[in-house]
């Protein structure tokens, strides 16, 4: 692999996207992405929870009058000549239906390297419109444009589907490049450039694809002052399909070191309970006190890079 990676551009993937109606699997679209970028590897880490948003306007008879619900309703009232029941009446005429824009986010890794950072992550969004409630409701007829656009007390209907659904590229991280400027906004110590780092010291990052069990998703946000921000969090990918950890509660020495070699079993990579200790996720710290306990007495059952990482955590926690 090389140093420095070329991975296809957005409008490469974009394109892509718009020639591929979805099926009943998302295979079709990671072959046609791995054909884009056939030097390297790539995988469907997560598929990221239902959201939707506000579709279009269609009639009765599922005939498009827009595509963009907001865009017609301000338009339409200018053209009522701003009077809010002239629109009403229009709307209860034409037996107008409001839709929405169902979808989930698919995010894409493409392995670039063997350091935990060396990921593209490219996330496409899966959509899909369906019918969602009539535009107005004349038992309850909305007192302004906000409640007429998205009201508290819709008159919901029998959903059904307009097309197929579709593909919509949202945006591709160079995860390395996107660390490098964590690192210079936030330090070293911030908590997922920690995390990768005793990932790729540890015997987790010599035996597993850091990619394989955990991504990031990078966000940002406007800050009090007007400034932006930018973050990033890590996300398990096996969210649906998390090991089971038993009771460790007051267990030590070799009995401790049973429970966690077989959590780490079930992951599939030694020192796993410790990033799932670090998210928070089915390990609590005190298990990290405890076999920190261990070592410094007479226990000695972990490798030494991971001794060591345990060691640096005692001294300086943090958690993502």
């Amino acid at each position: 692999m090389t140093d420095n990676p070329q991975v296809v551009s957005g409008q490469e993937i974009a394109a892509c996207c718009k020639k591929i109606i979805p099926g009943q699997t998302d295979d079709l679209l990671l072959a046609r992405l791995q054909a884009l970028m056939p030097d390297y590897p790539i995988h469907l880490a997560l598929v990221g929870d239902d959201w939707y948003r506000l579709g279009g306007v269609v009639d009765m008879e599922g005939r498009r009058i827009a595509n963009d619900l907001i865009e017609w309703v301000e338009r339409t009232y200018l053209e009522c000549g701003q009077n809010l029941q002239t629109l009403i009446d229009y709307t209860l005429e034409q037996q107008l239906i409001a839709t929405k824009q169902t979808g989930r986010t698919l995010y894409f890794v493409v392995q670039t390297g063997d350091q935990a950072e060396d990921f593209t992550l490219i996330e496409i969004d899966k959509t899909h419109e369906v019918s969602d409630r009539m535009l107005v409701d004349a038992g309850n007829p909305p007192e302004d444009l906000e409640e007429f656009i998205d009201p508290l007390q819709p008159f919901c209907i029998e959903s059904f589907c307009f097309g197929h659904s579709r593909y919509a590229y949202r945006r591709k991280t160079d995860v390395r490049l996107f660390m490098e400027v964590i690192a210079e906004r936030h330090g070293s110590s911030h908590p997922v450039t920690r995390f990768m780092a005793d990932w790729n010291r540890s015997t987790a990052g010599a035996c597993f694809r850091f990619s394989d069990d955990w991504i990031i998703r990078p966000y940002r946000h406007t800050g009090r002052f007007g400034e932006q921000i930018v973050n990033v969090e890590l996300i398990n990918t096996h969210q649906q399909h998390l090991p089971h950890v038993q009771d460790f509660a007051g267990k030590k020495g070799s009995a401790l070191n049973n429970v966690l070699s077989r959590f780490d079993r079930q992951v599939g990579y030694g020192f796993a309970w410790f990033f799932y200790m670090l998210k928070g996720k089915l390990v609590s710290s005190h298990c990290g006190e405890a076999v920190y306990k261990d070592i410094s007495g007479d226990f000695a059952y972990l490798p030494a890079k991971d001794e060591t990482v345990l060691r640096d955590w005692i001294s300086k926690p943090y958690n993502v």
